[in-house]
């Protein structure tokens, strides 16, 4: 078998740190440098030729934490490196997937184009907020999704009376697994924007009286549509609602939002750093990673970590 080495970058030191001490691999040694300008310079103290290369680096905040990423890319490639992995548990951009009106980028696409130009080799990230962003790589893109931490956890609560709820159609897919997957009843908020984040007004598809009802998407933001949609629900007569959301973007007002909203408790993975919430809990995503470099190691299938009941060790 080559070499493993695994990388953390500036934007996922602590889950790379977890994802390397479960796949029992310490971290490669690096050094990242700047100029008095900001300009970045990457470098790989260890020789990386012939080896499989991971970076670890979630796109959060884009600007720098993307271009750090290429540039350890380039810097692998041009070490020799037998194969590039970029591990981004959380794809910036991606939600700009289409031209929905006239004169705007389809951002995913650049950036998936700049991955790829870079050198990289293969990408592996979780829950896109498009599943067609895949589309857009010419390389091969393992998308893990979050069933594989939330159910296991799910499993182990009292679900009894709980309604699954998408925060938005375009969300009705994702809530449908939850649904499905623990026989509960599912509903949908439709909301309506003025502009990008903000919600003008959340309609309740579907009765929520005396249940308690878990709001499911992909990431958070402002928190502006959790917010909304909890409020419509509690009104509707819902007893309570939790929310669970993959990638804790949390920018703006969201901490306080959050803290002063109708949600009882916000739960979300570890794609992106956040700061300590009295109504967050952080569930780890780094077993699942480390399963999925070492099966993409040995040849082995990514998807059969999707379907399994037992919790992640």
């Amino acid at each position: 078998m080559p070499e493993v080495k695994l990388f953390s970058c500036s934007a996922s030191t602590k889950l790379a740190a977890q994802i390397a001490k479960h796949y029992d691999n310490p971290l490669s040694d690096t050094t990242l440098a700047r100029f008095s300008d900001g300009e970045m310079q990457t470098i790989i103290n260890e020789s990386v030729r012939g080896a499989y290369t991971f970076f670890i680096q979630s796109t959060c905040q884009p600007h720098d934490n993307l271009v750090e990423l290429l540039l350890w890319i380039d810097t692998a490639k041009r070490a020799s490196a037998g194969y590039i992995t970029a591990v981004i548990p959380y794809f910036g951009y991606a939600r700009q997937d289409r031209k929905d009106k006239a004169r705007v980028p389809i951002s995913a696409k650049l950036v998936a184009n700049l991955l790829t130009a870079a050198g990289a080799d293969r990408i592996m990230t979780m829950d896109l907020h498009a599943d067609q962003v895949q589309g857009f790589f010419d390389i091969p893109v393992d998308h893990l999704r979050s069933e594989a931490i939330y159910i296991p956890y799910l499993s182990e609560q009292d679900l009894s009376g709980t309604i699954f709820a998408s925060p938005d159609v375009g969300g009705v897919k994702r809530a449908r697994v939850y649904a499905k997957q623990f026989g509960c009843e599912l509903v949908i908020c439709d909301k309506y924007r003025t502009k990008a984040n903000e919600v003008a007004a959340m309609t309740v598809i579907g009765d929520v009286s005396g249940g308690d009802v878990i709001l499911v998407d992909d990431m958070v933001d402002t928190a502006g549509t959790l917010c909304k949609a909890a409020d419509a629900l509690i009104e509707k007569g819902a007893k309570s609602v939790r929310a669970i959301c993959t990638h804790p973007v949390l920018s703006g007002k969201a901490y306080d939002n959050i803290e002063k909203s109708k949600l009882s408790e916000l739960i979300v993975c570890d794609t992106i750093p956040i700061k300590p919430s009295k109504k967050i809990k952080v569930l780890s995503t780094a077993s699942l990673f480390a399963r999925a470099i070492r099966n993409t190691v040995e040849h082995k299938s990514i998807s059969a970590l999707f379907h399994q009941s037992e919790p992640l060790s």
